[in-house]
């Protein structure tokens, strides 16, 4: 078991199918699916918890009834909520729409952040640290943490110097073509010298891997998609759990893929704790 500290949104995310694919311009008919918990950070808390690791969660949520149920689901899903912070305002929110082939459009509808960038981190002892955030302010904290343990941040952000961790991971979609040409040269910029991989993943075309002397491309799994929401976050769950677990870049690779692809099994935003348990047995 790793103690893991993970940096990103907690939240409420209510769920509209809709009949017909999203198009612009469009009268679409759609019906209203609940809400479940949500959120990058709450995701991927969620899926580590459930493969056994210590994991604690820096988020802030707001005073209210929602923020009250999102701190109970994450407690009742085994994440550490002792270093959440409790706001005056509203809890995250975001509408998901989620079209007939699974495909989902994510709108913030709320926000809840902390002003200042949580000096906790460097309090907690941490063999890793992932990042699901695109605020700035977070590099000087993480350019300390990586000294003593693995970070694996999410970008964007793309600004020089924003992320200083081992491992950037990013999603094909976020990044300009030509960025992706030379994702090594990307996340030297990013991440400074630090960096020794970067992960660009490409939905169903699977996730590639980049480092000075390898690459590693894993395909993924053909399947009939229920729900994309929180994909990318199993992804970052599997790799790092199992760079966590001392595991090879080859071998994170391939179990971060699927986990990325259960997830699309399941009309969930997080990997249900069973998921996670029956992909490592």
């Amino acid at each position: 078991m790793a103690r893991i500290v993970v940096i990103g949104s907690a939240g409420r995310d209510e769920v509209m199918r809709l009949s017909t694919p999203l198009r612009a311009g469009a009268h679409l008919n759609g019906s209203s699916a609940g809400s479940r918990l949500g959120g990058g950070g709450a995701n991927t808390a969620v899926a580590l918890a459930a493969a056994g690791h210590h994991v604690t969660l820096l988020t802030a949520v707001g005073r209210d009834a929602v923020g009250d149920a999102v701190v109970g689901e994450l407690h009742a899903a085994g994440v550490d909520t002792s270093q959440l912070f409790r706001l005056d305002g509203a809890t995250t929110r975001s509408l998901v729409l989620v079209d007939p082939q699974g495909e989902r459009t994510v709108v913030n509808v709320a926000r809840c952040e902390q002003a200042e960038p949580p000096q906790r981190l460097l309090t907690l002892a941490a063999d890793a640290v992932y990042v699901r955030s695109r605020r700035l302010d977070l590099a000087p904290l993480l350019a300390r943490k990586a000294e003593e343990a693995l970070v694996v941040a999410h970008v964007p952000p793309l600004d020089p110097g924003s992320r200083p961790a081992q491992v950037l991971v990013a999603s094909a979609s976020d990044l300009d073509r030509e960025l992706t040409r030379d994702p090594l040269a990307l996340g030297r910029s990013v991440a400074g010298e630090r960096v020794r991989w970067v992960v660009v993943t490409a939905g169903a075309a699977g996730a590639k891997a980049t480092s000075e002397s390898e690459v590693q491309d894993v395909p993924a799994e053909t399947v009939a998609a229920v729900d994309t929401t929180g994909a990318g976050d199993a992804f970052a769950a599997g790799l790092v759990h199992a760079l966590a677990s001392g595991a090879s870049m080859r071998d994170a690779m391939r179990l971060a893929v699927r986990f990325g692809t259960e997830a699309t099994r399941w009309f969930a935003s997080a990997l249900p704790p069973e998921a996670v348990r029956r992909l490592l047995r």
